[in-house]
């Protein structure tokens, strides 16, 4: 099978695209943001508040030029320019991942004088034509590492792989728990 039929029947896979919230989502209330209703394929979309990454008391990052990457089901996955990092502590990893929407991805470790916490971080430096905005910059699970919009500190979606950040201003639920490959 080609590469162009692989990509094909891995986004006709989805059942939900952003036209229509389905009868489960929550429905967003004053300044919230429903995930339901981004779109698939995704969108990249310039977010000018503060983001900020820590892995403990350190910063990792500091920009007020991210992109949200907004895809159905799933909270926003925040890229941050290559400027934004203190690129010291990063430590390339053997993990790659392939994303039908993106490419091929490639990780992070990030290391610090008390330990490394391992694929942390991520970039895909070769991204599809719809997502070249976001060609080498960087993102990041806000599991192992402390992340901030505006001052909200993000929580991680559930699953380990998916990497939205979960912030005051998003309703779900979101891919990754349990029996939610589908959507």
């Amino acid at each position: 099978m080609t590469i162009d039929k692989q990509l094909e029947q891995a986004r006709a896979a989805w059942r939900w695209r952003g036209q229509q919230r389905p009868d489960f989502a929550v429905a967003p209330g004053p300044g919230q943001e429903s995930v339901w209703d981004y779109p698939r394929p995704p969108a990249y979309v310039p977010d000018t508040r503060l983001v900020e990454v820590y892995a403990g008391e350190r910063r990792l990052a500091r920009t007020e030029g991210a992109i949200r990457v907004l895809e159905t089901g799933s909270p926003p996955t925040f890229y941050l320019p290559p400027a934004a990092w203190d690129m010291t502590p990063l430590v390339p990893s053997a993990r790659r991942s392939f994303c039908e929407w993106k490419g091929r991805a490639e990780y992070f470790h990030v290391a610090l004088d008390d330990g490394r916490i391992d694929n942390a971080v991520w970039r895909y430096p070769d991204a599809f034509d719809d997502a070249a905005g976001i060609a080498g910059w960087l993102a990041c699970y806000p599991a192992p590492l402390r992340c901030f919009v505006a001052g909200d500190q993000a929580r991680a979606q559930a699953g380990g792989f998916y990497g939205g950040w979960i912030t005051s201003d998003i309703v779900g639920p979101w891919k990754g728990e349990a029996g939610t490959g589908h959507w």
